[in-house]
């Protein structure tokens, strides 16, 4: 490429910056594609190149168009590359991978190609710029541009779309060269069954399926890719063991026959007598040998390779007739639903039709009522085995009308069966769930996530996902629009592994929780970039949240709404800020709550983060929206209610500035630590539970947290014991995260008996896990008579009951146990309590 820039320049067409090093900022990019592009190349290999140029560098001279001069150049460098002399040729070049090969020249600007695969790329053009590597030409330029890719080749939403596509051209080499059974003699190893490129197949789907959510699955070489993809948890290590010996097996066999006659083939000879040399020169001594180890190879590929796409179903077999053609029913058809599960079967099946007739915009094309099609038989099964089969459906229906398109979800179902069954369980047990299925299609990619069901939550995890979803967005609102996104999308996991039982109620409020604070930190510290960018910094300025309520005590639930408390400290509470917009300390303070606020709760496209609540903080509605930590302990100490020490007992400062979240804890620590008059504190809380119970009583026996024995019962008395108890949270003081049950657990031996102690942290478990789960699955309260059919078959399985009227009974029991340790404990409460 610098003899063909230098040459260009000699004849005057081009004006250089640098003549030692023609290509550096020549805007000129050579990417080497495939093989070359992997650093793979064979013995006998063809190099694929694709060239683009950007006529804005400055560097042709006026009289030349650069559209015209850099094709030539091209057409040149070509005929170099592969033109015979006596001396024979550099490499077969092939530039056919450029956009829109048949009509376009051999060079193209780099803004025209960014157009087309922006608008008209398609599947296989992605894969194929995996292997994509600047080799010649401004070096720089050709990372900008691969960058600029990055969004084309990795989608950053999950993308099984993709496989139909990739599958279909591998059914198409098939097709066309007749690679339909495996073979030794005669074999095609690169493009036959089980050949190389089944295995660069099964890589590359997987790499453009998640490697716009993990980054560390771009990699160029194939066997890079399949390691990759194991320590992801994609695939296990047998099958990346297995398709990287088979791979380099594979390879070593393509050489040898390449070697043969220095020709770009890939067949295994027809004649014994040369299979024998490629026998030999792979270190076999026979070709029986030989032929037996191909063989095993080729079947291991081809095993793997048709788990990962080979999932064609039939509309007829061990199912039975499956026909919704006409508008007629089809006898057969009904018998098969019947026999599926399905109650109403001329229901099922008439709404099936409505599907294939394309009435929703999801199957409206061809395209997508293919890929229905080929899901049907599972997707019913599916949906019969669950129980009440026809309400599960029916709401998939519900799901359906209301979805844009329908490709992407289908082609997704039909590549994995678990997620299938998943849908199927949402669709049954969880209408909550599945509303946000069809408001937000993309949210279904998490359910793919190989870590879905196997790990917690925690902050680690979370953490990791949020820095990448939040990668590249450097505008405040853009950062505020994908925490939005990936805070909604972790809700709906959270909700999907309570469905599924892989997490506790417990485990689900404390992820709940962390997600909330990662939230919370984020928008908080693009908040004060903004008030430091509009208004400048306060002298010794420090500002924290403080956690209250359920999100104090790490008990989130889905929906709920966060209680927080914003501090701040600085040194001088008289001054102003440093900006051109200066404002006084408690206005500075307040504008950074009422922007968190607004960061938070502010109705957007994308949604709402949290609803906040603020009235826990000193004064309450009254009070300013910020405190200074000095006028928030002086409030605490002289002036706060007992109820506003019992609220103070679940705080914990959540995120801000390190130092202030210590001293705020400190300051907690202080005020939870002091000697309380016992009977006073027992007599306020039994009181305050009266209160309640006469102005809100419970909705009904279901009302867990207001019922007598309930939640609220559970709670106050684990307040009391803390209280009572007048001693630190820990050592780290007020810093500490407590549930309530950590609080039970802590402070209630040395306040109430044993057995007590167990009946309310067995109640509380109890409900907890009913009331994390009906509320992940309902917009509205639970009632068993409104409930789905699944999610009563979950609740009963967690209380182990055989039914709803036993665990409704259960629960009663457990509810009198508790009420009656309340009694106990707290005897102010007398009569009033019930």
């Amino acid at each position: 490429m610098d003899h063909l820039l230098a040459s260009a320049a000699r004849e005057g067409k081009l004006t250089l910056k640098n003549a030692d090093a023609p290509s550096e900022q020549s805007g000129v990019v050579v990417l080497g594609m495939g093989k070359l592009g992997a650093c793979e190349l064979n013995y006998s290999s063809d190099i694929d190149i694709v060239v683009f140029f950007d006529p804005e560098a400055g560097i042709v001279s006026e009289t030349d168009d650069p559209r015209s001069l850099f094709p030539r150049l091209m057409r040149r460098l070509i005929r170099i590359l592969q033109e015979r002399t006596g001396d024979g040729y550099v490499f077969r070049t092939d530039m056919r991978l450029r956009p829109d090969p048949g009509s376009t020249a051999l060079a193209i600007p780099v803004e025209a190609a960014l157009l087309y695969y922006e608008s008209r790329g398609q599947n296989w053009e992605r894969a194929a710029y995996i292997k994509a590597r600047p080799i010649a030409g401004d070096l720089a330029a050709g990372e900008a541009f691969l960058g600029e890719m990055i969004p084309f080749i990795f989608r950053k939403y999950l993308d099984y779309a993709a496989i139909a596509d990739i599958h279909s051209i591998k059914r198409q080499i098939h097709a066309h060269k007749g690679f339909g059974l495996v073979a030794v003699n005669g074999h095609n190893v690169k493009l036959g069954r089980g050949g190389i490129r089944e295995i660069e197949f099964f890589v590359q789907t997987q790499q453009l399926i998640a490697g716009g959510r993990m980054p560390e699955l771009r990699c160029r070489r194939t066997v890079d890719a399949l390691e990759a993809l194991h320590e992801a948890r994609w695939i296990d290590k047998a099958t990346s063991d297995e398709l990287t010996s088979a791979y380099w097996f594979l390879r070593n066999v393509e050489h040898r026959i390449q070697m043969v006659r220095d020709e770009q083939s890939h067949v295994l000879p027809d004649d014994n007598a040369d299979l024998l040399r490629i026998a030999h020169m792979s270190g076999f001594e026979t070709t029986e040998a030989f032929s037996e180890a191909v063989l095993e190879v080729l079947k291991i590929v081809e095993r793997r390779y048709a788990r990962l796409f080979e999932q064609e179903a039939a509309l007829s077999g061990e199912t039975g007739n499956l026909v919704f053609t006409g508008e007629d029913n089809d006898p057969g058809t009904l018998e098969t639903l019947s026999k599926i599960g399905f109650e109403r079967p001329e229901d099922i099946a008439k709404v099936i039709r409505i599907w294939h007739y394309g009435r929703y915009r999801a199957t409206q094309t061809d395209k997508a009522r293919q890929r229905l099609t080929e899901i049907m038989p599972d997707l019913l099964k599916a949906f019969g085995a669950s129980r009440r089969g026809d309400e599960a459906l029916l709401r998939f229906d519900r799901f359906l009308a209301g979805l844009p398109a329908g490709v992407q979800l289908f082609s997704l179902l039909k590549s994995n069966p678990n997620l299938l069954l998943l849908m199927v369980e949402v669709m049954s047990a969880a209408p909550r769930l599945a509303e946000i299925i069809a408001g937000r299609a993309h949210i279904v990619d998490g359910m793919l996530d190989p870590a879905l069901m196997t790990e917690i939550p925690t902050r680690e995890y979370l953490l990791e996902r949020l820095e990448a979803f939040l990668s590249g967005a450097e505008i405040y609102e853009e950062r505020l629009d994908r925490l939005r996104i990936f805070a909604a999308e972790q809700r709906f996991l959270i909700g999907i592994r309570l469905v599924t039982g892989s997490i506790s109620g417990f485990a689900a409020g404390r992820a709940l929780t962390m997600l909330a604070t990662l939230v919370i930190d984020e928008a908080l510290q693009g908040v004060l970039a903004q008030m430091q960018e509009a208004h400048g910094l306060v002298d010794g300025q420090r500002t924290c949240v403080l956690a209250m309520g359920k999100l104090g005590s790490s008990e989130l639930t889905a929906g709920s709404d966060v209680d927080v408390i914003v501090l701040y400290d600085c040194d001088d509470p008289l001054s102003m800020s440093s900006g051109p917009k200066q404002l006084d300390v408690p206005r500075y303070f307040a504008r950074v709550t009422q922007r968190l606020v607004a960061a938070l709760s502010a109705p957007t496209a994308e949604g709402v983060l949290y609803e906040v609540d603020m009235r826990l903080r000193p004064s309450g509605n009254a009070g300013p929206l910020a405190t200074r930590l000095a006028a928030f302990e002086k409030y605490q100490l002289n002036d706060a209610w007992t109820w506003e020490h019992m609220a103070l007992s679940r705080a914990h400062p959540l995120c801000g500035d390190a130092t202030l979240m210590k001293d705020t804890g400190a300051v907690i620590d202080a005020i939870l630590g002091r000697p309380r008059d016992q009977e006073e504190l027992a007599r306020d809380i039994a009181e305050m539970r009266a209160r309640i119970e006469r102005d809100k009583p419970a909705k009904s026996s279901w009302d867990l947290k207001l019922i007598p024995g309930g939640l609220v019962d559970i709670e106050f008395i684990a307040q009391y014991c803390h209280l009572a108890c007048h001693v630190p949270r820990g050592e780290v003081g007020g810093c500490e995260v407590m549930t309530t049950d950590d609080v039970l657990a802590r402070f209630a031996p040395g306040v109430m008996p044993e057995g007590d102690l167990e009946v309310c942290r067995r109640a509380l478990a109890l409900y907890t896990d009913i009331a994390q789960l009906t509320r992940a699955c309902l917009n509205e309260g639970f009632e068993p008579d409104t409930a789905p059919a699944g999610l009563l078959e979950r609740l009963c399985k967690l209380a182990d009951c055989p039914d709803v009227g036993a665990m409704e009974a259960m629960i009663a029991d457990l509810a009198g146990d508790v009420r009656a340790v309340f009694r106990k404990l707290l005897p102010a409460a007398g009569g009033a309590t019930g």
